[in-house]
């Protein structure tokens, strides 16, 4: 690194935490801190959904497994490609739900019980992420430098650098540096492929040395074949309405509609930059056949791009990118972390008379305390792509009494508890027994996941039909609310939130086996015109990436 590289690298995180100060000064209550007084824009709800959804292990696990592998890899984190559209249809869930964490949306559903559980969950996940992207960033931080920095020093960097104004601004200030770092991602993103093709003669150069299937948009050569793909989007569609953080994706914004373009569009944003990603790794691919040079760790691509390839003053830049995909992500988390201990633990547990100063302070503190434990997490990962893979399947199996709660109203707790006892258990059993080793992260492959999903969701109806309904009157309090408009400036005729079928909110997935009586029909797209119209232009945009995908692989 030249002295200019520290000036901008220095220069853009003593702006972006000055700036997430000031725009965090008003974070005064629980409310502004935690879920920014549902005050969002649909513009800030998009960049804060891609900033949050990007990290910074995503472009590096993506151009190693495509310099390894070839394009196809792709699918790894176009995993949720084919499922974005539903983000549309189940982003109103969070807003209707009126609650500040997923924690207490399941405890709405399944009970107290069940809702300790899956904060414990939650709080495990946050932890176990935000070490994933502290090693992400350490890998590429490290090489760009010549290994001059350690990872480790990198990790705890990275670390103290998004706590800073988190701990100040909340949600506040974690939505607008989020919103402003998404273009540092973009940047982060296109930066090395048109230096590297100038290296190797363009597209040209690089088909000449590499085999022809790494120009394939889908193959089995890479290891993604149908049912792997197909494993990976039951991961994505289940596994996302689980995740802790969805109630700052979709309900901190102004109204329903900008959570849903927040979530569903921001996605998209990240689905494009992906096809960045995976052309770097083609880019390096050539380039170390070039310089006739060999990489112990196909991990190790991305950071190697930068530092061949990166002038003075461009190194910096794309270490402050690196940073600002690590602390979009790392300031939500924190906060939510933050909201899961105070609302689900402290508040419910140690002092249930604590009032909202209490909560606000707990909420800052224990985030900050949780967040601390994902540095030691970051120092054991060996290989993000895996790591990364494991967290998301954990919320896969927690989102079988997510989803399933939402759509069907016969779920019960038994019956809850009883999915996540069988699929995490057989999961851990068939890795065990395909490996001969117990360990923690797994390397995720199809088959064990797949027959641990099929299995948490039988048991999950099964039980349910078995045992006691939960009890009436406040599953009917739960599904009203789900019915009724969260952003309506008044009352219905009843005195009520309005309902949403009056308006064309009605929501398409709810009580999804309703769908076989003749009433569910009546009206179908009047009722369900929001969802149908965002569902089809969701589709549209999905085609489209597609499209250009395979386009740019004929050049």
């Amino acid at each position: 690194m030249s002295p200019i590289d520290y000036i901008v690298l220095a220069g853009y995180f003593l702006s972006i935490t000055a700036f997430g100060l000031w725009m965090g000064r008003k974070a005064r209550t629980s409310d502004a801190y935690f879920r920014g007084e549902r005050k969002f824009k649909w513009y800030i709800m998009i960049g804060q959904a891609f900033g949050v959804g990007t990290h910074a292990e995503m472009p590096v696990a993506q151009t190693g497994a495509t310099f390894s592998q070839g394009f196809a890899t792709i699918w790894y984190q176009w995993k949720n490609m084919l499922i974005t559209p539903f983000y549309w249809l189940i982003a109103p869930f969070y807003r209707r739900s009126e609650r500040t964490t997923v924690g207490e949306i399941i405890e709405d559903r399944y009970g107290s019980k069940m809702g300790l559980v899956y904060s414990i969950f939650a709080i495990s996940f946050f932890v176990f992420n935000m070490g994933v992207m502290l090693q992400g960033a350490a890998k590429v931080i490290s090489v760009t430098s010549g290994n001059i920095i350690s990872p480790d020093m990198v990790v705890i960097a990275m670390a103290v650098a998004f706590i800073i104004y988190s701990f100040a601004g909340g949600l506040i200030a974690a939505a607008y540096t989020d919103f402003v770092q998404s273009f540092l991602i973009i940047i982060l993103s296109v930066m090395l492929i048109p230096l590297g093709l100038k290296e190797i003669n363009g597209f040209a150069g690089m088909k000449a040395v590499l085999p022809a299937h790494f120009f394939d948009l889908f193959n089995s050569a890479s290891g993604i074949d149908a049912f792997t793909i197909a494993m990976l989007a039951v991961n994505g569609v289940v596994g996302i309405t689980a995740q802790p953080h969805m109630i700052s994706m979709c309900a901190t914004g102004n109204t329903e509609r900008a959570g849903r373009i927040g979530q569903t569009f921001g996605s998209m944003v990240k689905r494009l930059v992906t096809i960045g990603w995976a052309l770097t790794g083609l880019v390096v691919a050539a380039l170390v056949i070039k310089n006739g040079v060999t990489l112990a760790d196909p991990e190790m691509a991305f950071g190697y791009a930068c530092s061949v390839l990166l002038v003075p003053g461009l190194v910096g830049l794309m270490l402050a990118a690196v940073l600002a995909a690590n602390m979009s992500a790392c300031s939500n988390f924190m906060v939510n972390t933050g909201a899961l201990f105070a609302k689900n633990f402290y508040k419910k547990y140690i002092r249930p008379e604590s009032d909202d100063a209490v909560i606000l302070r707990i909420g800052r503190y224990s985030g900050l305390g949780l967040a601390s434990l994902s540095v030691l997490f970051a120092m054991s990962i060996k290989n993000v792509m895996h790591a990364f893979l494991f967290t998301e399947t954990l919320a896969a199996f927690m989102g079988i009494i997510f989803l399933g709660g939402i759509i069907w109203k016969r779920a019960n707790r038994y019956g809850a508890a009883a999915a996540l006892s069988v699929s995490f258990s057989l999961y851990y059993l068939i890795n065990f027994l395909r490996t001969g080793e117990l360990m923690l992260v797994y390397k995720w492959t199809p088959a064990p996941f797949g027959l641990a999903m099929l299995a948490g969701f039988t048991v999950f109806i099964i039980v349910s039909l078995l045992t006691k309904p939960e009890e009436q009157e406040r599953i009917g309090h739960f599904f009203d609310n789900m019915r009724r408009k969260s952003d309506a400036s008044e009352p219905g005729v009843d005195g009520l939130k309005p309902l949403a079928s009056e308006t064309g909110d009605d929501l398409l997935l709810l009580d999804l086996p309703g769908w076989f009586h003749r009433e569910r029909w009546r009206g179908f797209f009047v009722r369900y015109r929001e969802d149908l119209a965002g569902f089809f232009l969701s589709w549209l945009v999905v085609g489209a990436l597609i499209l250009l995908a395979w386009g740019i692989l004929q050049i």
